[in-house]
């Protein structure tokens, strides 16, 4: 059973903020949503349909064919208190659910992320491509893993796209915890294990923000769709952050490793550190055009590990 209490400093931060900037109209963020979408949806006309037709359903049927990968990878993270070494989390992020993934195969994923038998889920966002209609079997999936410690979900920018209350809505229905600005304590090996999550950021501002709303020092793990958040989580001195987003760029010259690289590299994909901090970035499960070279799709099982490396 998952044991948990959300810290109100991350709740109290984010309701205090919203106190002094007083109401806001609501329209000028759903007029902002509408241009996302249709800018989303004429992306979706060049760089999926478009392929699709130009090779008679060939580039399509190739991509959905690409095997997933499972990454199983040692994250030592020099700060992390004994009583979570060993601790494995299934990281799974960017299905991109919708029309180079369909329902029934990001299921299947998740099963196979679910065989791990992982303590801990955590998605990092983009379950969504674009419509967010039938999408609830995914989530049922995510929150049924059987991890004993939960299934924790933060949104990404395309989760936000069409109707971000209603995905927000599957996912907390389905049995999942979603983080917004926040952190929860999660009973473990007889401590508390501390994990915060952050909305969607663009900016490194805006992610600095999201950051500082949700945590401390006191922070385990940091979960975050854009990878730019591990640059205050680094400051902060958070031993591991989890992140999506970037797909690996999709197509790479050769295949990437998981070999720990200085936090200065670019955060495409893969384990980077700064100091005693750790960032892991996943290629993600699905695509916004079908085409990987060198970079498929993965699903990731992290075991945390204590001590020097």
């Amino acid at each position: 059973m998952l044991g948990y209490s959300s810290m109100k400093r991350g709740l109290n931060r984010s309701a205090a903020r919203r106190s002094k900037e007083g109401p806001s109209d609501p329209s000028p963020r759903r007029k902002k949503g509408r241009v996302k979408f249709h800018k989303a949806r004429i992306r979706r006309f060049f760089f999926t349909h478009g392929p699709h037709r130009l090779t008679g359903g060939r580039m399509t049927r190739r991509h959905m064919a690409t095997e997933v990968k499972l990454r199983e990878i040692d994250v030592v993270c020099p700060s992390l208190p004994r009583a979570f070494d060993g601790l494995r989390i299934g990281h799974i992020s960017d299905f991109h659910l919708g029309d180079l993934l369909p329902v029934e195969r990001a299921v299947e994923i998740v099963q196979m992320l679910a065989e791990q038998e992982p303590d801990l889920v955590a998605c990092t966002g983009d379950v969504i491509d674009l419509h967010s209609a039938g999408a609830e079997p995914l989530f049922e999936a995510l929150a049924g893993t059987g991890a004993p410690l939960g299934s924790l979900f933060v949104m990404g920018n395309h989760d936000e796209l069409e109707d971000r209350d209603r995905v927000i809505h599957m996912a907390t229905s389905s049995g999942m915890v979603v983080l917004q600005n926040e952190a929860i304590e999660i009973n473990h090996n007889g401590d508390e294990l501390i994990v915060a999550g952050v909305e969607w950021g663009k900016t490194l501002a805006q992610c600095r923000r999201h950051v500082d709303s949700a945590c401390d020092e006191s922070v385990h793990l940091l979960l975050s769709h854009n990878p730019k958040s591990f640059r205050r989580a680094a400051e902060i001195g958070i031993p591991l952050t989890l992140a999506g987003h970037t797909h690996g760029g999709q197509i790479a010259m050769r295949p990437r490793t998981h070999e720990s690289r200085p936090a200065r590299r670019k955060h495409k994909a893969g384990l980077f550190h700064h100091e005693n901090s750790r960032l892991f970035v996943t290629t993600g499960v699905g695509a916004w055009f079908p085409l990987r070279i060198n970079v498929p799709p993965e699903i990731a099982v992290i075991t945390m590990r204590s001590g020097e490396e």
